[in-house]
């Protein structure tokens, strides 16, 4: 039940951070440990974005690929995760952009597994929380080359 949350501050608007978050078709550009992901369906109604994604995460020898529900909801600024199928006993993943003073936002990451195998479990649970800390500075530099003022638009 091993369990990871921060509160990261950006200079970077609310929408912008849901934006690069919600783009995870290009998550293998640039965040560690993920090689592969693969959207399988997206469905929209009501302003939110339902997608069903494959994600192969790897590490020296372990590859493990699991499916996730993401409801991307932009009216709110959330995006919810839930597990499907994979490696995992349950998954459960949540991403608030608020609001921050001059521009920026505070970006909320949550996330709490189990691992169905145990040896798998004490594998790859050690180097979990040093990875979540990887993905955070990785989504912030990628918002800096994107949002800077010398990067794309």
């Amino acid at each position: 039940m091993p369990q990871f949350e921060t509160r990261r501050p950006v200079p970077h608007t609310p929408e912008q951070m849901f934006d690069l978050v919600a783009d995870i078709e290009r998550y293998p550009q640039f965040l560690p440990l993920c090689e592969a992901l693969t959207v399988r369906s997206r469905k929209e109604r009501d302003g939110k974005v339902l997608l069903v994604a494959d994600m192969t995460i790897g590490y020296k020898a372990i590859r493990e690929t699991f499916t996730t529900q993401v409801l991307l909801n932009r009216a709110t600024l959330t995006i919810d995760v839930k597990y499907i199928d994979g490696p995992f006993r349950y998954l459960d993943n949540r991403w608030r952009f608020v609001a921050a003073g001059e521009g920026g936002c505070d970006v909320h990451f949550f996330i709490d597994y189990e691992f169905k195998n145990k040896i798998l479990g004490s594998i790859m649970g050690a180097m979990f929380e040093r990875a979540f800390r990887m993905f955070a500075e990785a989504f912030e530099a990628r918002a800096a080359k994107i949002y800077s003022p010398d990067g794309p638009v």
